[in-house]
């Protein structure tokens, strides 16, 4: 399942990711954690310290390998340096899956060990102020996309994303990568406007929305996000001394994390399976698509000098059923 946490800046999102990330290694499922916010902090969230985090390698930084090992012998990309960050994948193209060894994986992964198990870790590197506002700074999650374009996840496999905050994501078509979203809204009237921007987005686009209350303190804060968004109200956090001490750089074993946040992640995790039945691969094929017509033709298609039109394979539906033999391809 491919799952990503959203929220505008100070929210808490990646507290709630890390947790949810460890929650999944504690049950034993294979967890892949990207870190695409522009503030790198999910490695020191999951315990990792600030050299260890800085030694994490950058997504952004293997741009050329990851094209050039998805793109396998695909006929319709001539080359690494066509492909940009929409370009979907075909016949030929070599698809990434979740349990696997892999040169992208080898590169730019690397595994951390929590108290409860372990999870592969990817990020896209630190951000920096030249990045803002210009195509490089959308290079790096370009990686994340191109990443979520190829992967072919089942059942009980988990991709937990940590998005840049407030509404960046829908810079491209990233936001329609992932079978849920929440979105982390702390009570009060800023806490809860980014929700109506992914609302409309995700209406739109046949997103799974839901909201995730952070730092709730009682009755009248649940109220007040029940009121602000609705039914997409999925469960409330509050206070946590287990976080507080993680914060700090000394977190107990996570199986003292509090008995109302674990049931929070519980319900987080159930909601998040629950929509693999909702799955509609063909969809998501013309989504991507869609997105990628559009980057074409707004700058991809000056920028590499091809008609990138002509990457989309119009017989292939990305999907659990294809591909097994060309993710051996080496």
């Amino acid at each position: 399942m491919k799952i990503a946490f959203v929220g505008k800046g100070g929210s808490g999102k990646t507290t709630l990711s890390s947790l949810f990330v460890r929650h999944l290694a504690a049950t034993g499922a294979p967890v892949v954690a990207i870190d695409a916010d522009i503030n790198q902090h999910l490695g020191a969230a999951l315990g990792l310290d600030e050299a260890e985090a800085a030694a994490l390698p950058a997504l952004g930084d293997h741009l050329p390998l990851i094209k050039e090992y998805l793109r396998g012998t695909n006929p319709r990309i001539a080359s690494a340096e066509t492909m940009i960050k929409t370009t979907p994948p075909g016949e030929g193209s070599r698809l990434l899956r979740v349990r696997e060894d892999n040169p992208v994986y080898d590169a730019c992964a690397r595994e951390v060990e929590l108290d409860g198990g372990a999870v592969r870790l990817m990020v896209t590197g630190p951000f920096t102020d030249a990045d803002l506002g210009v195509a490089c700074y959308h290079s790096k999650t370009g990686a994340v996309e191109l990443f979520l374009n190829h992967l072919v996840d089942g059942p009980e496999e988990y991709v937990v994303v940590d998005m840049t905050a407030g509404s960046d994501s829908f810079a491209s078509g990233l936001f329609t990568r992932f079978d849920m979203t929440f979105l982390v809204a702390e009570p009060t009237r800023k806490g809860v406007s980014v929700h109506r921007q992914y609302r409309e987005y995700a209406r739109d686009f046949g997103v799974v929305l839901r909201v995730v209350g952070n730092k709730v303190q009682g009755r009248d804060d649940v109220d007040f996000l029940r009121a602000e968004t609705g039914d997409d109200l999925l469960v409330t956090v509050g206070h946590s001394d287990w976080v507080r001490a993680m914060e700090k750089g000394r977190p107990p074993r996570f199986e003292f994390l509090e008995d109302a946040n674990r049931r929070a992640l519980r319900t987080l995790q159930v909601a998040a399976d629950a929509t693999y039945e909702l799955r509609d691969w063909h969809r998501y094929t013309r989504q991507m698509a869609h997105f990628h017509l559009k980057n074409a033709t707004a700058w991809g298609n000056e920028r590499t000098g091809a008609d990138l039109a002509a990457q989309i394979d119009p017989g292939f539906v990305l999907g659990e059923d294809v591909g097994e033999d060309v993710t051996a391809t080496a």
